[in-house]
């Protein structure tokens, strides 16, 4: 009996499956595997637990560094190139209060920096175990590590309003949701095929002082695009990249780990409201599927256009001012956005042939129909809803974002996220976040209807897909400005939307994850 599934491939998502060969070197290699695995568990354990206890233990010898300093500020001393001087050591000593592990660098940075350059490195790193359900029970590590370069024309070269930008990634670890869980939701926004490959390279101009700014190259769009501040916090992938364009553009979009050549155009039509309008190539991977180091530069798989209003109210009066301090007219700071994007390509229907018969009957051709092009439409709103005091950090925010997309061409036609953020949750942690949030994937309705067919067809068992919903609380907590920690858990209900991937035939229990994941940048 013939079974038709309606899954667009998604190549480059956290998809990575190694078989496992026999023999005594095959056993040998993994029990090295294991022994690494148990002993960097350890280590990394470790760090985290004890580096909390090392910066309180260095947090008064910062503090009476950075008291000093104030001092030396208020009463004028050496002027304003005293200031400065005082401010370098106080940085170099402090290494608890700096703002990245390595400082300056030994004076590398500020050198860089008069001639326009600047360098982030920085790893994020994270240990998810599945208690219950899903594919299986047990842990695994993942990591990234990034490297971005930036130079500014006008200190590099006297051309004002222009930027370059290079990044990289080198992406580590096992694929936990692909080996784990099974679930639509993925658990980590960093899971990847492990690489070391080209991010974005793109250069950006503005024009008529910053109210119009355009990037070209290769350019990774959820950097810009379909974007919420409140969600960021989450570590479940569908609070980054939602997972409609995951699952229905090609490849997932260029969006992390891919990018795409395009132009992006930004637009600052009043104070309040922005435009942002991109054209890009409609595929990341495309005519090389199998490309791992980002240098595809592909222009040959139609064509993704998309555009974003963006409507922001109360905003800090400057850039520097950080969003919990004083806004403008003292009112609670938002932002919301609404957009659509629009591919040319070609897409398979996900339940008809092109004669219009079941692809799970068999009298189908097993050709599915052709549908030309693809859209959806979102909206996004990001709102502090509270804040005691407008000096204070502690705040409480909202988000929402939702979209839609045609159920005949996609695997998913409606997904929608929902949160609630407190900032400063604590006395004297300020830098501190704590949330709690939901993401919602509602299966088309001819991938849905595709499934049913297969239960008609085959007699059964046979699991039909519709919707699946995930709720995750986390909290971050930093070390040092430097060095994040963030503890986090998610629950998955109706997990795989009511299929199992492996197996359409058996039930896919639902999944309990916990996990610990830390970032440093250097």
């Amino acid at each position: 009996m013939k079974l038709a599934r309606s899954i667009r491939p998604v190549a480059f998502l956290p998809v990575r499956f190694e078989s496992l060969s026999s023999g005594s070197k095959a056993a040998g290699r993994s029990r090295t595997r294991s022994i690494r695995r148990i002993a960097w568990c350890t280590a990394f354990a470790w760090a985290c637990t004890s580096g909390a206890a090392m910066a309180q233990g260095d947090a008064n010898a910062g503090a009476n560094a950075d008291a000093a300093h104030d001092a030396s500020e208020a009463n004028g001393a050496n002027g304003a190139a005293g200031a400065d001087t005082g401010k370098a050591a106080a940085s170099e000593s402090g290494f608890w209060s700096r703002d990245q592990m390595f400082g300056d660098m030994g004076g590398l940075r500020p050198w860089l920096g008069k001639y326009g350059v600047s360098f982030a490195l920085t790893e994020t790193s994270e240990l998810l175990g599945n208690l219950r359900g899903g594919l299986a029970r047990g842990a695994a590590y993942d990591g990234v590590t990034t490297a971005t370069v930036q130079l500014d024309t006008a200190k590099a070269f006297g051309l004002p309003g222009g930027q370059f930008n290079v990044s990289a990634l080198q992406i580590h670890g096992g694929n936990f949701s692909g080996d784990k869980l099974g679930t639509l939701n993925t658990a980590s926004g960093i899971e990847a095929e492990n690489s070391t490959r080209l991010w974005e390279l793109w250069y950006q101009q503005s024009f008529l002082n910053k109210r119009i700014d355009v990037k070209v190259g290769q350019q990774s769009i959820d950097q810009e695009f379909i974007s919420s501040t409140y969600s960021a916090l989450f570590i479940n992938t569908m609070f980054g990249w939602p997972a409609l364009p995951t699952y229905d553009m090609p490849s997932g979009g260029p969006a992390y780990p891919l990018s795409a050549l395009g132009v992006r155009v930004r637009g600052q039509i009043t104070p309040s409201l922005t435009a942002l309008a991109g054209v890009f190539d409609g595929d990341p991977l495309g005519n090389n599927p199998n490309n791992r180091s980002g240098t595809n530069f592909n222009l040959h798989n139609g064509t993704l256009f998309i555009g974003e209003l963006q409507y922001a109210i109360n905003q800090p009066a400057d850039s520097d001012t950080p969003p919990a301090a004083s806004t403008a007219g003292g009112g609670l700071p938002g932002t919301y956005k609404i957009g659509v994007w629009y591919n040319n390509g070609h897409f398979a229907d996900q339940r008809y042939d092109s004669n219009g018969v079941s692809l799970a009957s068999p009298a189908s051709t097993g050709v599915a129909a052709n549908h030309r092009g693809d859209y959806s439409f979102y909206a996004v709103a990001d709102q502090m809803i509270w804040r005691p005091n407008p000096g204070e950090a502690r705040s409480l925010g909202v988000f929402a974002r939702v979209m839609g997309a045609p159920g005949d061409r996609n695997l998913v036609s409606v997904a929608a996220n929902l949160g609630v953020v407190l900032k400063a949750p604590f006395a004297g942690r300020d830098n501190d976040s704590a949330g709690l949030a939901l993401t919602y994937i509602k299966i088309g309705n001819h991938a849905h209807g595709i499934d049913q067919d297969n239960l008609a067809f085959s007699g059964g068992p046979y699991g039909v897909r519709t919707s699946e919903t995930a709720l995750e609380a986390t909290y971050q907590y930093q070390i040092a400005p430097w060095w994040m920690l963030q503890a986090d858990a998610q629950y998955t209900f109706n997990a795989g939307a009511g299929q199992n991937p492996n197996d359409p035939t058996k039930p896919l229990r639902n999944t309990f994850v916990v996990g610990l994941r830390t970032n440093i940048a250097f």
